[in-house]
């Protein structure tokens, strides 16, 4: 009989029970060199660490893994474990609703506890693939991890990045947030060398590295609705306001949200913001939504508004 330490059996005893539907006692018992008794008092040990271990009785019964009111730790092998991080890493940059975060959070869990030599077979893999989606920013998956291990331990983080104007400059931030509006991710964070709240572009970032600086978390703003306002109106000459008569969700459907921020109001009407550095372009297709509109702000967009109107009448004359 081997002379197997009690966890490692354990865990072959989890392995076994996750190839096959189900395992007789004493075909537990052969494969794992022990007695019926043993297999007993291990199938207890994993019920205690959470695994729905079942026990049939009857010609034909015996363990099967059922299915339990939590999610118990997994046991992979290096075949699993290599093909799930693959398929969070896509998954990680999906456009589906809450995919991409929870893709995200778990490929961070994985990633702490995979060996180097998976890691590195991981990234060869991720490296040899491309997928067919609409126009998204790449975003290499080791920042995101990085940068989600720095959120969730409040550890200061440096970069180089590039700015939109073409120059690249290092960064020292702490960060608060990732936030992806299904074709880019930002990162919301404290800029500590221009001691503001900053928003950052993931596809922009070079070196990124975590630090073992930890800071404490400062107030700050919803970062959903900071990284809205800094993509769909600061970075342009106008900010507009319109009421239009239709429901929030409609207008949602049309308006991407890196392009402008749509809250509800009372009585069937909504407000859109969206900046643009054309006050006749913000007119046009504010237009172009063909819902019945009142102008909050600026005044000038009225102007603008009247000026296409003409336009289109001469038009159709």
């Amino acid at each position: 009989m081997k002379t197997e330490g009690t966890t490692g059996r354990v865990l072959r005893l989890l392995a076994m029970l996750q190839q096959r539907p189900s395992w007789t006692a004493t075909e537990l018992a052969a494969e794992l060199d022990v007695t019926d008794r043993c297999v007993r008092r291990d199938v207890e040990r994993l019920r205690t660490l959470g695994y729905p271990v079942r026990a049939s009785a009857g010609v034909g019964g015996g363990y099967h893994l059922g299915a339990g009111t939590r999610l118990p730790p997994l046991l992979l092998d290096d075949d699993e474990a290599t093909a799930t991080a693959v398929s969070l890493r896509l998954a990680a940059g999906s456009a589906i609703t809450g995919a991409g975060e929870a893709a995200l959070r778990a490929l961070t869990k994985l990633d702490q506890v995979l060996p180097p030599r998976l890691r590195a077979e991981v990234s060869a893999l991720q490296q040899a693939t491309e997928t067919l989606v609409g126009v998204t920013a790449d975003v290499d998956a080791d920042v995101m991890v990085t940068l989600a291990r720095a959120c969730h331990d409040s550890v200061r983080v440096r970069f180089d990045y590039a700015t939109h104007a073409g120059t690249e400059q290092q960064r020292t931030v702490e960060p608060v947030r990732m936030v992806t509006t299904g074709q880019r991710w930002y990162l919301m964070a404290f800029d500590l060398d221009r001691e503001d709240w900053r928003t950052f572009r993931l596809d922009r970032m070079r070196a990124v590295e975590a630090t073992t600086w930890r800071f404490r978390a400062r107030a700050h703003p919803d970062p959903a609705g900071y990284v809205q306002d800094a993509i769909t109106t600061a970075p342009y000459r106008h900010h507009a306001r319109v009421r239009l008569h239709a429901p929030a969700e409609d207008v949602r459907r049309r308006v991407p949200p890196q392009v402008g921020r749509v809250e509800d109001e009372r009585d069937g009407w909504c407000v859109l913001t969206a900046g643009g550095d054309d006050l006749d372009w913000l007119a046009m297709h504010i237009a172009a939504l063909g819902h019945e509109t009142e102008i909050l702000d600026p005044p000038e967009l009225r102007t603008a508004a009247a000026e296409l109107a003409n336009r289109l009448t001469r038009m159709a004359t």
